[in-house]
C-alpha cells in the first residue's frame, strides 16, 4: 500500500525546491501528480486576466508551479476522488502542510491507505515560539515515513527555530500564522535563538 510522507525542516532548508523536483521527477516518469496548497499561504498567488487567483508553489532558488488550493473547510478525500474519477491521480504533493487541519491530515491519510495514492507532504515543524502546528502534529502522529530536510544556523549549527523577525529583532509574541519569507522568518539554532531573545535583538 502507499504511504503518508511528512518531510519538515526550518525556514530556509529547501523544502519547496524538494517538493517541486519531487514533482518533476513524477511527471518526467509519465505520473499526474496533483499539487496542492493550503489557502493561508497566499504569497505567490496572482490574480489572471479573469480575475481568477491562481496558487503558485514557489521556492526561493527560483523554481515554481501552479498548483490548487486547498481551503481550510474543504474535504481532500472528497475533491480527490472526483478529481482522480476525471483523470486518475497517480501521487498528491502538498507543500506549506503545516497549514492543513488536522482532519485534511486524515483524509490524506485515508488516500494513502485506501486509494494506494502516495501523498507527500512538505512543510514546517513548529511556529517561531516552537510550537507545533495543527497539521504538523497531526502529520508526526500518524505519517508512514517522517524526514528532516536539514538546513544550518548562521553560526554552523544545525537551524531547529523559525525565528520571526521585525525590524531585525527576534518576536517572542504575536498570532501563530503570519505569511512571509525571509523578510520575516529566519531559522536559527536554539542556541542563537535564545541568545538573540536575551539581548533584544
Amino acid at each position: 500500500m502507499s504511504k503518508l510522507y511528512f518531510k519538515f525542516g526550518a525556514m530556509a532548508s529547501s523544502k519547496t525546491a524538494n517538493a517541486l523536483m519531487t514533482r518533476f521527477n513524477y511527471e518526467e516518469k509519465g505520473n499526474h501528480v496533483w499539487l496542492i496548497k493550503p489557502d493561508l499561504d497566499n504569497r505567490d498567488d496572482y490574480t489572471d486576466e479573469n480575475g481568477v487567483r491562481v496558487t503558485v508553489v514557489k521556492s526561493r532558488i527560483g523554481l515554481s508551479a501552479v498548483a490548487d488550493v486547498v481551503r481550510r473547510d474543504e474535504d481532500i478525500h472528497a475533491r480527490f476522488m472526483t478529481l482522480n474519477a476525471q483523470n486518475h491521480i497517480d501521487v498528491i504533493i502538498c507543500d506549506e502542510c503545516q497549514f492543513l487541519t488536522a482532519a485534511q491530515v486524515d483524509q490524506m491519510k485515508y488516500i494513502a491507505e485506501y486509494c494506494d495514492t502516495p501523498v507527500l507532504c512538505f512543510g514546517l515543524r513548529s511556529d517561531f515560539l516552537t510550537q507545533l502546528f495543527e497539521g504538523s502534529k497531526r502529520l508526526f502522529e500518524i505519517a508512514d515515513s517522517i524526514t528532516e530536510i536539514k538546513s544550518v544556523c548562521r553560526c554552523g549549527k544545525k537551524a531547529i527555530v523559525n525565528a520571526r523577525l521585525q525590524n531585525g529583532k527576534v518576536v517572542t509574541e504575536g498570532d501563530q500564522i503570519e505569511i512571509g519569507g525571509n523578510d520575516k522568518y529566519e531559522g536559527m539554532c536554539w542556541g542563537c535563538w535564545q541568545n538573540r531573545i536575551k539581548e533584544g535583538k
